[in-house]
């Protein structure tokens, strides 16, 4: 069944079940009528030679330059080309469809002033499979995200390059492989293609949703590195996070209850130390601040993903052009990068645990490293060097995007958000946080490996996970393979998956 594009109910779900699994789509009438009148609205006032900014004007810094009418329908073809100045490698296939999708949204509000055509032939791409070719890097979010928009935008004309059926290929030959005829551009389709921040919200939505996935999972490692370590269990207490009234915090306490619900620790049968380091006990209050973060950055990201996002708004009912700033990238960017911050500072928490884990005078009577042949076998000494530098990489990624503006344009754009920065980086540091957090999972299961006491439900069924992928390290062998492994199976979301299929979905706070 299609998912039906109004402008209006789009949710981040929607975004990757079209951008990663190829869902159909279909605009609502209602949202072409919408686009239809907006049209009728911007053709009267072309012909009415009303001066309106980047139809019958230039741009940026051409703002005051009036374009004869030759020149109006020369224009947007010029413009096209010019704004399709990235570099770098392309952009995965996923990301530029769910930018494709963002922009199709945008449009069904009715307030872009492009052709029917124009929206209805990025939907037709969608639905067939032929994704642009656009670079990953040029874009600084304000303004929309100009560069790769640009490169999608020239598939209007049947230019640039596009993939399609697995194979990369000129952008005319993928459009007529897979019948889908070449619109043009006219006046004004060309910058209503590419005037909004679009890119970095289709990417946003993607990233959101494995992060919110990897948010869980920190909780289960939590729960199995917690049980491996003999934790005090009160920290975890439902009445101690309400009373201080923060929703992550008591989500993730609940969750880490959840998981380690069974555990001979939670019947008081273990002898535990009266209270355990921050990165065990303060579990709850750091995870439960990312869930918080993730949840208003859902939230932003949400809003943008049904907004107008464009300049010059029409606005057909009251007759009216109006020129602002909606295209900047910032109301997504920032809380994206603070994200990414946070998944570091949770990534940190890890490898601070695992380092509970390894450190024998830290890990309440496990072998040093993990393991029983110490001296002649190093363990997993080594798995915490590898955590350690992936976090130092985070760390380096965590600085702001969002402070950095470099102005543009002779300074006409003398602020710019710079949220492809954010965008990039943050997907980096989530990358690197399911290796962190694999490596967690893995010296977690060879602790419990080495404990006699009965570990929660969740507890065993995340255990069990990580032995489908990674076996017990008995003797010393490269880790490289176990690391990577577990990585992928993070990606995946095996260990969430094992978990929730033995004790029921996990709670979320958003």
């Amino acid at each position: 069944m299609s998912i039906r594009i109004d402008g209006r109910s789009l949710k981040i779900e929607d975004v990757v079940r079209v951008a990663r699994h190829s869902e159909p789509i279909e605009l609502a009438p209602d949202a072409v009528d919408r686009i239809r009148t907006c049209r009728g609205m911007l053709e009267k006032k072309i012909a009415a030679h009303e001066i309106m900014y980047g139809v019958n004007t230039g741009i940026g810094e051409f703002s005051e330059v009036v374009l004869t009418d030759e020149q109006v329908q020369q224009f947007q073809r010029y413009l096209i080309y010019n704004h399709a100045a990235g570099i770098g490698k392309p952009c995965p296939i996923d990301h530029v469809r769910a930018a494709m999708l963002s922009r199709i949204n945008v449009h069904s509000r009715g307030h872009s002033g492009c052709r029917p055509e124009i929206t209805q032939t990025y939907v037709a791409m969608l639905n067939r499979g032929v994704t642009p070719v656009v670079c990953e890097k040029g874009s600084v979010g304000a303004c929309g995200d100009l560069s790769p928009m640009s490169q999608i935008a020239l598939s209007l004309m049947g230019e640039g390059e596009s993939f399609y059926q697995g194979e990369r290929m000129p952008t005319s030959s993928a459009m007529e492989k897979a019948g889908i005829p070449v619109p043009g551009l006219q006046a004004r389709d060309g910058l209503a293609a590419i005037n909004g921040s679009n890119l970095i919200t289709g990417m946003a939505c993607l990233t959101l949703f494995d992060a919110e996935r990897w948010v869980a999972q920190a909780e289960i490692a939590a729960a199995m590195t917690l049980e491996a370590l003999l934790a005090n269990m009160k920290p975890y207490d439902e009445r101690l996070h309400q009373l201080r009234g923060f929703k992550g915090a008591v989500t993730c306490a609940k969750n880490l209850r959840t998981v380690m619900a069974g555990s001979d620790l939670v019947t008081g049968k273990l002898k535990v130390k009266v209270q355990d380091a921050y990165s065990m006990r303060s579990t709850p209050q750091v995870v439960g601040s990312l869930r918080d973060l993730v949840a208003w950055t859902r939230q932003q990201v949400e809003i943008e993903l049904n907004g107008v996002v464009d300049n010059p708004i029409f606005l057909p009912e009251s007759d009216t052009v109006l020129t602002g700033a909606n295209f900047q990238g910032t109301p997504v960017s920032l809380p994206l990068d603070a994200m990414g911050a946070g998944i570091c500072m949770v990534s940190v928490m890890s490898e601070r645990r695992l380092n509970r884990l390894l450190n024998p005078a830290l890990s309440v009577g496990l072998p040093a490293f993990l393991t029983k042949g110490a001296g002649m076998f190093s363990g997993h000494m080594l798995s915490q060097y590898t955590a350690g530098m992936m976090v130092v990489e985070q760390r380096i990624l965590s600085q702001p995007s969002y402070t950095q503006s470099i102005p543009a344009a002779a300074d006409q754009e003398d602020f710019v958000s710079m949220g492809m920065n954010a965008a990039l980086k943050t997907r980096q540091i989530l990358e690197n946080a399911w290796g962190i957090l694999g490596i967690e999972f893995i010296a977690a299961a060879q602790g419990l490996d080495f404990r006699e006491f009965t570990p929660g439900i969740g507890t065993r069924a995340a255990h069990a996970a990580v032995r489908r992928v990674v076996e017990h390290l008995d003797v010393d062998r490269p880790l490289f393979t176990d690391h990577n492994n577990m990585m992928a199976a993070v990606e995946r979301c095996d260990v969430l998956a094992a978990v929730e299929a033995e004790i029921g979905e996990l709670q979320k706070s958003w």
